[in-house]
């Protein structure tokens, strides 16, 4: 087999386990969706994030219809969130990425599109790791006023970020959640999961309306591929304790986070 071939081979099995990932702990997997397309299967930059809104949005479709079915779906917060995070997903995908230009300079420096996506998808996932490694901890009942009003401003927020990177930023959704809605972190997870789906679809659209030509048949197998992951893991969760698994993918995605920035920057 070709090394061509193989490295192939190895990025649709990346997929499998991405959607593993998200299967055992509830999260985190999609922020290696990116890497995955750009190093493995050689996905331009760009492209890599609109594929990767797809996969997850459609991966988080399945965690949120099964937390739904729980009754750990807050629909009316969910959807004061995701309004306004739908329009800024869908406007930074249609306007924004299109209008920066392949190659720029800042203060001297040159830098490139794909460049800069890939620093701020690195720093992303630094940031998702720490979350992982530091975990959630299961709070006493909220107390206090709701901030209603900053919903939708982090919902903006959220929005932009999806849509420039392509990852879900539940990492971000959830705290906004709990600490200014004094939602229940359970409801918050599912309710998380609903935004994302919308959202990241959304953007997907957005993709859509430009002049970006889709390769179906690797989107098609890669999705595919993950949601059989997702589903082994759901499985796999039932036996398994998810919490010492996601610390130790934090620590992975941590190292993953730092290689890519220094690869990219060095």
């Amino acid at each position: 087999m070709e090394t061509l071939e193989l490295i192939a081979v190895l990025g649709y099995a990346a997929a499998l386990v991405v959607g593993l990932v998200l299967g055992l702990i509830g999260g985190g997997g999609s922020i290696l969706t990116v890497p995955v397309l750009v190093y493995l299967l050689k996905v331009d930059a760009e492209m890599a994030t609109a594929y990767s809104l797809f996969v997850v949005g459609i991966s988080a479709a399945f965690g949120a219809v099964q937390n739904y079915r729980n009754g750990l779906v807050d629909m009316k917060t969910g959807i004061v969130f995701a309004l306004p995070s739908l329009a800024a997903v869908y406007a930074t995908r249609r306007w924004m990425i299109p209008a920066i230009p392949d190659s720029f300079e800042i203060a001297g420096l040159p830098l490139t599109k794909s460049l800069l996506i890939m620093v701020l998808f690195a720093i992303l996932m630094i940031a998702a790791s720490v979350s992982m490694i530091r975990g959630r901890k299961e709070s006493k009942e909220e107390t206090g006023q709701a901030n209603w009003w900053l919903v939708p401003i982090e919902g903006v927020a959220v929005g932009v970020l999806t849509g420039m990177v392509g990852a879900g930023g539940g990492f971000l959704i959830i705290p906004a959640l709990v600490v200014l809605v004094r939602m229940p972190m359970k409801v918050a997870v599912g309710t998380s999961l609903m935004i994302i789906a919308f959202k990241s679809m959304i953007g997907f659209v957005g993709d859509l309306g430009t002049d970006k030509v889709m390769d179906w048949t690797l989107l098609g197998i890669f999705t595919s591929l993950t949601v059989v992951g997702i589903l082994l893991g759901m499985q796999l969760s039932k036996r398994i304790d998810g919490g010492a698994l996601k610390k130790g993918f934090g620590y992975f995605v941590l190292i993953m986070g730092t290689f890519i920035l220094l690869k990219e920057i060095i």
